[in-house]
């Protein structure tokens, strides 16, 4: 295989984890002063917790962007903690590229409580990750990606032969800048990213297994 890594996000392409933010994000700022709805919730898919907090504020939520920060982010993972929302046929994508030694890396900008909950309900699926508590810039800067590369010993000029599964243009905007074969999967957002940066978009995970990412890979490199 021409394949060397995968680089997961999680929210949206890993678990539908995006309507606990969203439940979450509506309950503050409805008890806050503010106001809140899905839509608004959709538009900041991706972005760090305190750019999402200064919408909220924005929208006349009277928390400050520390207080929604730990507020929210307690909110999800006590959620997570009690279910992860798998997107189905996730893990067997996962495992096919673990019986095929593919190394799998989670890249998220959440909290690493929230990512080392993952890796534990994960039963050694991911190999290790890289989460927003990370000395790195957040996406859409490609700096996730490249750190969950160097973790690999993976250089820059070797990261298309790495594909990054993606969801929101600002993750869509990391891969794709970081080098990878970037492919989109688009089974649980409702933004249209069909002009993203990516290489390819996917439906899910029907039929997506090692042959197929490296399948994206070869013809990538072939063009």
């Amino acid at each position: 295989m021409l394949l060397k890594a995968v680089f997961c996000d999680l929210d949206g392409t890993t678990i539908d984890s995006e309507p606990l933010w969203h439940d979450g994000e509506i309950e503050l700022a409805t008890q806050h002063g503010g106001y809140w709805d899905e839509d608004l919730g959709w538009e900041c898919s991706g972005k760090p917790v305190p750019e999402v907090a200064e919408h909220m504020i924005e929208h006349g939520c009277t928390l400050s962007i520390e207080e929604i920060d730990v507020q929210l982010k307690a909110y999800v993972f006590n959620a997570e903690q009690e279910r992860l929302p798998w997107i189905d046929g996730v893990r067997e994508t996962l495992q096919s590229l673990r019986d095929a030694g593919i190394p799998v890396m989670l890249v998220t900008t959440s909290p690493r409580p929230m990512a080392e909950n993952i890796m534990e309900q994960a039963g050694g699926l991911f190999l290790d990750y890289v989460c927003g508590d990370d000395d790195c810039a957040h996406k859409p800067d490609p700096a996730p990606y490249l750190l969950a590369a160097k973790k690999l010993g993976i250089a820059p000029e070797d990261m298309g032969k790495c594909v990054v599964l993606e969801d929101t243009f600002v993750g869509l905007e990391a891969g794709a800048a970081s080098g990878a074969t970037t492919i989109a999967q688009t089974c649980t957002i409702r933004t249209d990213t069909s002009s993203g940066p990516q290489f390819a978009s996917i439906n899910g995970y029907d039929g997506i297994d090692a042959a197929a990412l490296d399948g994206f890979v070869r013809q990538r490199l072939a063009q």
